[in-house]
């Protein structure tokens, strides 16, 4: 048996008092309280690690990453009156955008509206630029392409999906009635009714 630390204190003769070092003084509740803080954060931060750490989306169990390409601006209603010429359709567009500094391989991949008109790429799209996707006839740029179109695609409410060219969606953009604003990115409405 050990003497007693403090022996200003009481104590049964059968306790045994175990030096500490100074400053490790803690109450049997405290260092309850500790504990309880430290396994928390534990726990925290093990909760934290999966949602980080597997990357999968659910419908096809391929890593599902934000993708450097998104849609940009989309100017949705062509300024002006809707009279199918060339000019207007043409004023109908939308941007796809790499943000990257790398060069991304667009050949295959597909935009769409809600009426599942597709617009198939065949363009490389370079790091940190972007590419305007028309709806009338025109020559192909790196800045702009056109799909050649006879008629509006586009209309006041509707949604532009973006897919690889494995049909996995890369990004989506909707708007019009239940959406915010009746615009998206700079798209303009200029009034006059939906033109379908």
């Amino acid at each position: 048996m050990l003497p007693a630390a403090n022996a200003g204190n009481e104590q049964r003769p059968d306790t045994v008092v175990r030096a500490r070092p100074e400053g490790f003084l803690l109450s049997r509740t405290a260092r309850r309280f500790t504990a309880t803080v430290l396994a928390s954060g534990a726990l925290l931060a093990a909760a934290a690690l999966p949602a980080q750490a597997d990357h999968r989306d659910r419908d096809h169990g391929q890593p599902s990453h934000r993708s450097a390409v998104v849609l940009g601006k989309i100017q949705y209603d062509s300024p002006g009156r809707d009279n199918r010429s060339n000019r207007s359709l043409n004023d109908e567009w939308v941007t796809v955008t790499n943000t990257s500094r790398r060069t991304v391989n667009l050949r295959g991949w597909t935009l769409t509206d809600e009426s599942r008109r597709t617009y198939r790429f065949d363009l490389r799209l370079a790091g940190r630029s972007s590419v305007r996707v028309h709806t009338g006839v025109g020559r192909d740029s790196r800045t702009d392409v056109f799909q050649d179109r006879r008629d509006y695609v586009w209309d006041d409410r509707d949604t532009a999906t973006l897919r690889d060219a494995r049909g996995k969606k890369i990004d989506s953009k909707a708007w019009g009635r239940g959406h915010r604003d009746g615009h998206h990115d700079g798209g303009h409405h200029s009034g006059g009714g939906p033109r379908r």
